[in-house]
């Protein structure tokens, strides 16, 4: 009886501990969360209050509520460009780089991981090493040579997406590599005997297997692509074409002052389509970066 009492107690200690270990976990949780959130939840708020609320305090809620902000927002520059013109530049070349991206990120893993073919191992090792150079270090030799092919300020952004079709984005490739690892080998030695050649094992097995990781990639290289600022400002000349990132600095009037509220407005609506896609499939987004990291 004795012995029962003191399992009974020992087991009601623990169960307190567990108790008050997870109830300081998600007080840690919801502190650190209220931290990283509460620079956003400002910037809604200050988009409806004037200059001189916005640096009279922190506070979320605007005393004086006012639209002036969004309504500035909406003002076009020269006739040429207003936000939502602004977005719709962004994601005509943001869309097709997320694409050729995936496909050539893809296909690419696809031959460092499952094929054995001379040379293999050097340009791999060429591949990963581009991971060490900084954009701004390309950006001259790019330039000048986007410059003689005649692309710069194409309506068609060519400078911006013709890249994405070769793979050009190595973190994309080695993350996928990285995933595929854990793909079994012998789900493509079935589908050989089923009668599939190589392009059908990529499309009907492979790519359904690392779709985690393709979502991970695609809303990395979305985000990415979509507050891009250097790209747009090195090969977009024309006003009208501008995109989000480069309209958002329009917004900023040297000259006349900057009106804060228009500003963040402004901001606010360019990050929505990206905060948007990103709650969407942030399950799929959590699996694919938690998998990729433990495989190999």
């Amino acid at each position: 009886m004795m012995v029962n009492n003191t399992i009974e107690k020992s087991n009601a200690s623990l169960r307190r501990k567990r108790r008050v270990s997870t109830a300081l976990r998600y007080l840690v949780l919801i502190a650190v969360g209220l931290v990283m959130i509460y620079p956003l939840l400002w910037m809604v708020g200050a988009t409806f209050k004037t200059n001189t609320e916005i640096f009279s305090g922190i506070g979320l809620i605007a005393k004086n509520p006012t639209l002036e902000g969004y309504k500035n927002a909406m003002k076009s520059y020269g006739g040429d460009i207003n936000i939502w013109k602004a977005m719709l530049n962004t994601y005509s070349y943001v869309i097709p780089k997320v694409v050729f991206t995936l496909i050539s990120a893809t296909i690419t893993a696809y031959g460092f991981g499952r094929f054995q073919f001379k040379g293999r191992g050097i340009l791999f090792a060429i591949l990963m090493s581009t991971l060490f150079l900084p954009q701004v270090v390309l950006n001259v030799p790019q330039f000048i040579l986007f410059t003689k092919l005649g692309w710069v300020d194409s309506n068609l952004y060519l400078p911006l997406i013709v890249p994405t079709l070769f793979a050009t984005d190595t973190y994309f490739v080695f993350m996928l590599i990285q995933f595929l690892r854990g793909v079994p080998k012998e789900l493509e030695e079935a589908a050989k005997i089923d009668g599939c050649n190589v392009i059908q094992t990529l499309v009907h097995i492979i790519v359904p297997m690392l779709m985690p990781a393709l979502v991970s990639c695609a809303l990395f290289q979305f985000m990415w692509s979509s507050n891009d600022f250097m790209g747009p400002l090195l090969y977009v000349k024309t006003p009208a074409n501008y995109p989000a990132a480069i309209f958002v600095k329009l917004s900023m009037d040297a000259d006349n002052g900057f009106e804060w509220n228009r500003v963040l407005a402004t901001s606010l609506i360019s990050i929505l389509p990206s905060l948007a896609v990103f709650f969407m499939a942030q399950d799929q987004f959590v699996e694919g970066i938690a998998a990729g990291g433990v495989k190999g």
